[in-house]
């Protein structure tokens, strides 16, 4: 690594020097016969030698090549050893010199050395004693070299290591045997705000904020603090507040890093050295990331996971106390509709609007959550009476009679709220938020805005259900479901000419369950399409078996769930059955209610029209029963009117029947077919065919039967007893 501005220490160090198992020897003398000698006397393994007889060639011969020695001549032809020792000092030039003269003045020595000579032997010599002298400035000289070299690497990693600590990310630390600052690095101006020379000699709790000051203390200073075994922990260091913007943070949440260091004995802590990270980036993402696993994006309420929390612990406080507690859950009332109507982001805005409004009703330690959807709860503690959570909930519908302002104008929300309360309706949290959901289910059924309490018998109500729709579920899978037949007689004619399916349960518990009771509930479920398909199928079968015994003109009637016609395929499921029973369609006659045709909500109309082209024939079940059918009868090209049991079983006499009346002419006005049912008394009977109703079907002629009963009705079509 280079610290920037500085050269690489082992540059500096060997820069262009010739390798040090490489010695190479220049020889400076203008006696030729000594040039040729001195290298054959100095001979070694690894040494080379270059020879100049002037100062001129000597200093060229510098110029080309770095020597680990030069043998210099003091007398030379054009100058004397000192003109090279001083071009050697001018270029800062390392090499060892041996000065070789006949000189007998010692001021020629003085001088020499005085020159940067690291020797000086004069002429004559013993050849010993110039080896001993080469071979100790050379050893010299490889020892100077190698200290050289050391120090800057000492230099080098010093510099590096004070670059890295000072240019550290991390707070780096030393703190004396007191906790005081012994060395600090320039990040504390950045990270805290602090000068670190103003910092120094003061003790480090000044910086810790105070709820931390206890821990750190005791992780420094604890007894068993062994040199080089580090500790770690958590905590806020307090900023300068002399260099806070306004609404700074007041502190820095840091990962520090403590490890003491050893005292003179190598055992006993000499101060601490510590490393502290900023990781309040971090904190703040853990806390997002905590907040959105436990509270709701849209209204920032806590959410399901929070509110079970909460009511666990709620109810484990009010246990040991032998408290009470309340829990609510709030749906919104119509909140489909501002989605379907004005969009999901009105919808949002709507939701964030009643959030808030919840939120003004409640005490300061009630919960109010979120579950999802237009799905609130609420936890009430330390409630004495159930009249205080009958009090919140009063609130809670006073607070939403206002309008709420959309961008397309005042919405009014109102809600439904069930009420659970602990111990009386659940020990568990599972359980009093289930019954506080049946409660706000009743509310939905009798009306919405409004609250209830839980009782036990909405629970043994909602098992009930449950069980049913359990059961419900396997009925198909396990052939539970038959088809019974109620013949539809004419009294004209004498014989049944037509049957309508009703469907039955045959429930291995509970025996034969009629329509009634299920069918809302297979609605509810999504089964009632499956079940439909199958009551679809059998009729059609029966009808062929009945048609190839020879009965070729009845006519089946059979009902449809007003469910099924949201079916996009609804008039291709049915006319596919037809032809592949090969059953012609006209006998085949679906029965839609007047409510379904009078709503029309989901395109009724279109299919019921597309249902009469294709040749099927079509009845309006229950008719008058909505008072305005009329006006529909251009719409929807039905086949057939059904006169309801409500207005059959008040008869007494034609003269009292107006409505009767009425859907009899409406009948031969349109030029439909006309089919009383629920006939039960002969009276009834006599007074609808003075009125124009030939085919009636009722208790007076059969209860519904099974396929076999049926057919024996064809076979003899049972007669009533006509009053004279």
């Amino acid at each position: 690594m280079v610290i920037p501005g500085e050269q690489p220490f082992y540059a500096s160090v060997t820069g262009n020097a010739p390798e040090l198992d490489a010695c190479r020897i220049l020889v400076v003398d203008d006696d030729a016969s000594l040039r040729r000698t001195l290298p054959r006397a100095l001979a070694r393994e690894g040494r080379s030698f270059d020879e100049s007889a002037t100062v001129a060639d000597a200093i060229a011969a510098l110029e080309r090549q770095r020597y680990n020695l030069i043998l210099l001549d003091y007398r030379l032809p054009d100058g004397t050893g000192l003109d090279v020792l001083d071009w050697l000092t001018r270029h800062e030039r390392d090499e060892a010199v041996i000065i070789i003269s006949g000189e007998d003045a010692i001021d020629a020595a003085i001088g020499a050395l005085r020159g940067g000579a690291d020797d000086y032997v004069r002429k004559p010599y013993h050849l010993a004693q110039l080896q001993r002298t080469v071979e100790s400035t050379l050893h010299k000289t490889t020892l100077e070299h190698a200290n050289q070299a050391m120090s800057q690497r000492l230099r080098a990693s010093e510099r590096l290591h004070r670059f890295l600590v000072e240019s550290s990310p991390d707070l780096i630390f030393t703190l004396d045997t007191e906790g005081r600052f012994t060395y600090i690095n320039p990040r504390v101006t950045q990270m805290l705000g602090y000068e670190r020379a103003s910092l120094m000699r003061r003790p480090f709790s000044t910086l810790v904020m105070a709820e931390d000051v206890d821990r750190i203390n005791s992780l420094m200073f604890a007894r068993g603090n062994t040199p080089g075994e580090s500790f770690n922990v958590e905590l806020r260091l307090r900023r300068n507040r002399e260099t806070l913007i306004e609404g700074g943070v007041e502190s820095t949440t840091v990962s520090l890093t403590g490890i003491p260091m050893p005292g003179s004995k190598g055992r006993i802590s000499n101060g601490l050295y510590g490393v502290a990270r900023d990781i309040s980036e971090r904190k703040r993402a853990e806390e997002i990331i905590t907040f959105q696993a436990y509270h709701d994006q849209l209204t920032r309420l806590p959410n399901r996971v929070l509110f079970k929390d909460r009511l666990e612990l709620a109810i484990a406080q009010a246990q040991r106390r032998t408290g009470a507690l309340a829990v609510m859950f709030i749906d919104v009332d119509r909140f489909k509709l501002v989605n379907d109507t004005f969009g999901h982001a009105e919808g949002d805005t709507l939701l964030r609007g009643i959030a808030a409004r919840l939120s003004t009703t409640l005490r300061r330690g009630d919960t109010l959550a979120r579950l999802g959807g237009d799905e609130f709860t609420v936890l009430l503690p330390d409630i004495n009476h159930p009249e205080d959570a009958e009090i919140i909930a009063r609130k809670i519908l006073e607070a939403l009679s206002l309008p709420f302002r959309l961008e397309h104008g005042d919405f009014r929300a109102t809600v439904s709220i069930g009420i659970a309360l602990f111990p009386r309706d659940g020990d568990t949290a599972e359980d009093l938020t289930r019954h506080a959901d049946i409660a706000m289910y009743q509310v939905k059924r009798s009306g919405k805005n409004a609250f209830r309490f839980f009782d036990t018998e909405l629970n043994a109500h909602y098992r009930e259900r449950i069980a049913l729709e359990n059961d419900l579920r396997l009925a198909l899978e396990r052939a539970e479901f038959e088809l019974y037949y109620q013949p539809q007689v004419s009294m004209k004619q004498h014989r049944v000419v037509g049957m309508e399916a009703l469907l039955r349960w045959n429930h291995p518990a509970h025996g034969q369950i009629g329509p009634a009771t299920f069918i809302p509930v297979a609605e509810e479920m999504g089964l009632i399409g499956d079940i439909s398909h199958w009551v679809l199928e059998q009729a059609c079968a029966q009808l062929a078996l009945w048609r190839k015994e020879g009965f070729d003109d009845l006519r089946m009637s059979l009902n449809l769930s007003p469910h099924d016609f949201s079916r996009k395929d609804i008039v291709e499921m049915v006319t596919e059955c037809v032809h592949r029973h090969a059953v012609p369609p006209a006998q085949i006659e679906v029965e839609i209610t007047e409510s379904m045709m009078m709503q029309d909500t989901i395109g009724v109309a279109a299919k019921v029209k597309a249902m009469r082209e294709a040749g099927l024939s079509v009845a309006i079940d229950d008719f008058g029963t909505g008072y305005s059918a009329l006006a529909y009868l251009q719409k929807f090209p039905v086949s057939t009117l059904k006169i309801d049991r409500s207005f059959v079983r008040d008869l007494d006499g034609p003269s009292t029947n107006p409505i009767i009346s009425a859907i009899t002419g409406i009948a031969r006005g349109f030029g439909l077919h006309l089919i009383a049912e629920g006939v039960e008394r002969a009276e009834q009977a006599e007074t609808l065919r003075i009125l124009g109703c030939d085919i009636m079907q009722g208790y007076l002629f059969a209860r519904p039967g099974t396929a076999a009963q049926a057919t024996a009705w064809l076979e003899v079509a049972p007669q009533p007893a006509m009053p004279h």
